[in-house]
């Protein structure tokens, strides 16, 4: 990196700390930092859902799926998350708005006190807030990893950097900083994913014709929608991963959907991100997919498009397209801080310090701060550690793909009314059940990608539905009621 790039990159960090700053002063309450106090347009609220989505992870680990395996990732990664997200929009979108409306929710596990009971919203909210430690870390190894190859500064220093910033901006200015971060590291992951897409065109010297000629030249396999390990079969459990992920499971986007206004709006976000999963992926990861025609038997794929970048791009472009990285890493980090920390001081806290309940917003609001400052820090001393978990891979799929389902699986389809037999005891069986599936696993492992990635949450899933549909316990009438209210279409309470 030259001095231009480095002049780009600070650039980017202080927007960042002003956004950050300008949010401080726009909280006035914990409904502020957490929810934008149910205030968020469709458009941001779409836009901050997709790019929320994103993280560092997609230019190491994923960009070294794209070297090895080709096009197959777009079919299991970012195409079974469009599909998602585009069923939530009918289904689980508007609910989760309704929640905060009807519900008064600032948190995603919430809701499960009226739902379930106070043990099945305790098990979910401390193995949620354990598992996205891990989940987090994951993506702060992810970005220090690229920081590295662009710029030599150790793989701990840029863990330090890359949550420090996060760190700051965040815990001053919550859910409000965080979305309108999303929007700016939108444009800037628009200029970058834009540029490499044409500087890779020009390289390939083909021209525009190059979009569609370049699959022929690629190692045999690169060009099939599926590529063993990742089959059809592995397409599907992810399909049905992202489905529990995208619509909610992962918290930090249920949050999305709860700070909208109306369900009507968070029906229009989800088309919105939606769309977006399905066409920009396409643009963002075709540079990764063109990878091996430049650089054969490259020693470490994951390090495949920082190479690129440094080899393609001039001086300013490297740094605008580390900052459109660190954007995607902060976004997601930052607003996983946010949501867990709701779920901390709104759900944990008060159950083991009942006096919580009696505070002021004032005092509420300081609770929220320093709960997202703890979470962070925790993330950051995980990432230092990724190594001891299979590293960035093995945190973000092995690890948080596999625990998400059974976590996921009682939160949302306990929003639906189809599945409202299923109570409180069997929601802990589906999520014990699911659990335990995972440790088997781990110390009995199989060869399948597949089995070993959806085991966990297909039998959480089966528990869920089969003891539930076999269960003769009449449904208390308040989760009648809860029901009743999710699916009023009334848009305008």
């Amino acid at each position: 990196m030259e001095l231009l790039d480095w002049i780009v990159l600070s650039v980017y960090f202080l927007m960042l700390l002003s956004i950050g700053l300008w949010a401080y002063f726009r909280v006035k309450d914990s409904a502020d930092f957490y929810t934008a106090g149910g205030k968020l347009p469709w458009w941001l609220s779409g836009i901050s859902h997709h790019v929320s989505g994103y993280s560092g992870a997609v230019f190491v680990a994923y960009a070294g799926i794209a070297y090895t395996h080709g096009f197959t990732l777009y079919v299991w990664w970012a195409f079974t998350v469009g599909l998602s997200t585009l069923i939530a929009a009918f289904y689980i979108a508007p609910r989760w708005s309704r929640l905060r409306i009807y519900a008064g929710i600032q948190s995603p596990t919430e809701y499960l006190l009226i739902r379930y009971n106070l043990s099945t919203q305790q098990l979910i909210a401390w193995t949620g807030t354990i598992i996205k430690i891990f989940d987090t870390g994951g993506k702060l190894a992810a970005i220090a990893v690229l920081l590295n190859v662009f710029s030599g500064t150790s793989i701990t220093v840029g863990i330090l950097l890359v949550g420090i910033v996060s760190l700051v901006y965040i815990t001053i200015g919550g859910l409000w900083a965080d979305v309108w971060n999303d929007f700016g590291q939108f444009i800037v992951q628009l200029l970058a994913g834009l540029t490499m897409f044409v500087m890779i065109l020009l390289k390939l010297e083909d021209g525009i014709a190059g979009v569609f000629s370049m699959w022929e030249r690629l190692p045999e396999g690169n060009s099939d929608f599926f590529n063993d390990p990742y089959t059809i079969l592995f397409a599907l459990v992810m399909l049905m991963i992202n489905f529990f992920s995208y619509s909610g499971g992962t918290w930090n986007l249920a949050t999305r959907f709860i700070s909208t206004s109306s369900g009507k709006v968070a029906k229009k976000a989800a088309i919105l991100s939606s769309s977006l999963y399905f066409v920009w992926p396409i643009v963002l990861l075709y540079p990764m997919f063109a990878a091996p025609i430049f650089f054969q038997n490259i020693a470490d794929p994951t390090l495949s498009y920082g190479t690129m970048v440094l080899e393609f791009l001039p001086a300013g472009l490297v740094g605008l397209v580390l900052a459109s990285l660190f954007a995607n890493t902060l976004s997601m980090t930052a607003s996983d801080s946010n949501t867990v920390s709701a779920v901390i001081s709104r759900d944990i806290l008060p159950v083991i310090f009942p006096s919580f309940k009696t505070f002021s917003k004032t005092k509420l609001l300081k609770v929220a701060r320093i709960t997202t400052f703890c979470f962070t820090v925790l993330t950051i001393i995980t990432a230092l550690n990724s190594g001891y978990f299979g590293g960035v891979f093995g945190l973000i799929i092995s690890w948080f793909a596999a625990l998400l389902g059974p976590i996921a699986i009682p939160m949302i389809l306990g929003l639906l009314p189809a599945f409202k037999k299923s109570d409180g005891r069997i929601a802990m069986i589906s999520i014990v059940g699911g659990l335990f599936t995972f440790v088997m696993l781990k110390i009995f492992p199989v060869d399948s990608l597949s089995a070993e990635i959806g085991s966990p949450t297909i039998v959480s899933f089966l528990l869920f539905v089969i003891l539930g549909y076999l269960s003769n316990k009449p449904v208390p009438q308040e989760v009648n009621d809860l029901h009743a209210s999710l699916g009023n279409n009334e848009e305008n309470r």
